[in-house]
């Protein structure tokens, strides 16, 4: 069982509806021999089975008299002889309107407002080419019937106008089919367009309707009036007549309706697939906006949504590593002032001897020193699920259990804290740092002004973090804990520590019972 195409495969082998217009970074010699083939494949096409069709509708179908020698006569050699000279002229005449309209694509330019304009239109004037030439075959054959045979002049007037709307519909869908990428590169960059660059929807659908079934429907018309003026036909030629009619009717009508169809769908498609990868959470799609009607407003303005949520994405990416991620979800859930108690674990890394680093090295080089060493700290804290608050000049202030809870927070800043101990000294000999850990309750919130705000985590465990750091500059391992954090630790964590000095931090009454690291 053949699975169903992904959108992204779908958006990369069929950017414009179809696989034989190629892709989008197709080269402008390439665009252009493409382009060129298609056009003169619809345009050869459609023209001889529209003539096909005609010729035989008006000699062998339609009522009336029949055609006199003379008449059949020139019809042998007029008709083929018009015909082959009109496909020619048309192609040329098609080919050369459409390199001069779009000669900005070999320039590798983009389409000026105007440019744009002239490209959107170019299937209506390369239509009206063939429009042309269709009436002058109808003003032709219709003076030659007159001069040869007056009472079948109606039957070819009519028939040849007929055939001329519903052939040169047809190839104006067709041709604007064949120009979808040329169309895509000339809108391409652009805003929505204030107005509709080419026929909208409603005039499209309503004139494409009156083609498809008005035109068919006034063939029969014409050929009841032929009957009741001819009134000599038989039951059997009239039934002959009606059923010949009804399949081109049906043919005709199907055919229209659905390169419609397709010239409306695969705007909206393109614009579905595209939908379907933003919902995956694939932001870089950008989809070719090949339409001048309301859907390649719809094209345009998908972008310009995507262009949106790929800013938006990017600063709140800019914005998460700057206060972090789980704030970020914090502020976006509830952008207010204020905070709530929370139970918290807290490392608080400090560098040793910063200043005299200042001093004695370039600032370029303090700077990458700074860089190396709060990036283990980070990459640690994020190993253990914490959140850097805050980086304060040469210190790291770690929160375990905000804004984010944690299952185990004192045992995690305990994991953490052994960890950048070891990597400090391991890969970063030149740069030693004290580090505290403690645990306790907090008010963790958001402060500040309703214009400025912060995130940040306020009470004595931060306090006592940052006295414990100073300690553990001069202690062996610069690594020191408070003991109540490793009895709230679970045990895998704190059977690596032991129990130590009970001593009273700067700017604290109440002694602290130390911990360190069990080596």
């Amino acid at each position: 069982m053949v699975s169903e195409r992904s959108p992204e495969q779908a958006l990369q082998r069929r950017p414009f509806g179809s696989w034989l217009l190629g892709p989008v970074d197709q080269s402008p010699r390439r665009l252009r021999l493409r382009m060129q083939i298609l056009m003169t494949t619809f345009s050869i096409a459609t023209n001889l089975i529209g003539a096909l069709v005609v010729f035989v509708l008006a000699v062998f179908v339609l009522p009336g008299p029949p055609l006199v020698d003379q008449l059949e006569l020139v019809d042998a050699i007029v008709i083929p002889a018009y015909l082959v000279l009109a496909i020619l002229i048309g192609c040329v005449l098609c080919l050369r309107q459409t390199r001069r309209v779009t000669g900005w694509i070999d320039l590798e330019r983009p389409a000026t407002p105007r440019e744009q304009i002239a490209t959107l239109q170019l299937p209506l004037r390369i239509t009206m080419i063939q429009v042309l030439l269709w009436f002058g075959a109808a003003v032709l054959f219709t003076i030659m019937t007159l001069v040869l045979q007056p009472e079948n002049a109606l039957r070819i007037a009519l028939t040849v106008v007929d055939g001329m709307i519903i052939t040169c519909s047809v190839s104006y869908l067709l041709t604007e089919f064949a120009l979808r990428p040329v169309a895509a590169r000339a809108l391409a960059d652009s805003s929505p367009p204030p107005r509709l660059l080419a026929a909208g929807l409603k005039a499209r659908t309503v004139f494409f309707w009156a083609v498809g079934s008005g035109v068919p429907v006034a063939g029969l018309m014409v050929a009841a009036v032929l009957a009741l003026v001819e009134r000599d036909v038989t039951a059997t030629r009239l039934s002959v007549v009606i059923l010949a009619l009804g399949i081109v009717a049906l043919g005709n009508g199907c055919l229209l309706t659905w390169l419609s169809a397709r010239s409306v769908v695969a705007p909206v498609r393109s614009v579905r697939d595209a939908l379907r990868l933003i919902g995956e959470g694939h932001l870089d799609v950008t989809i070719p906006v090949f339409d001048g009607t309301e859907l390649g407003s719809l094209q345009a303005g998908f972008n310009q949504m995507t262009e949106g949520l790929r800013e938006r994405e990017r600063i709140r990416d800019v914005f998460g590593r700057y206060v972090g991620p789980d704030v970020v979800q914090e502020a976006l859930a509830g952008d207010r002032l204020g905070g709530e108690e929370r139970y918290v674990a807290v490392l608080f890394v400090d560098l040793v001897g910063s200043t005299e680093l200042a001093a004695q090295r370039p600032p370029t080089e303090v700077v990458e020193l700074l860089n190396r060493f709060f990036a283990i700290v980070v990459s640690e804290v994020d190993r253990q699920g914490g959140f850097v608050n805050k980086f304060a000049g040469d210190a790291v202030l770690a929160v375990f259990g905000a804004p984010s809870e944690l299952a185990d927070p004192a045992g995690s800043a305990l994991a953490a804290g052994r960890e950048v101990a070891r990597r400090l000294a391991d890969e970063l000999p030149e740069a030693t740092a004290g580090l505290g850990v403690t645990a306790g309750i907090v008010v963790a919130g958001t402060v500040g002004d309703v214009r400025r705000h912060e995130y940040t985590v306020i009470g004595d465990p931060v306090n006592e973090a940052a006295r414990l750091s100073e300690l553990a500059k001069t202690a062996p391992g610069r690594l020191i804990a408070s003991m109540s954090a490793v009895e709230k630790a679970a045990p895998a964590e704190a059977d690596h520590w032991r129990q130590s000095d009970l001593v009273t931090v700067r700017g604290r009454s109440v002694p602290t019972r130390l911990a360190v690291p069990d080596r």
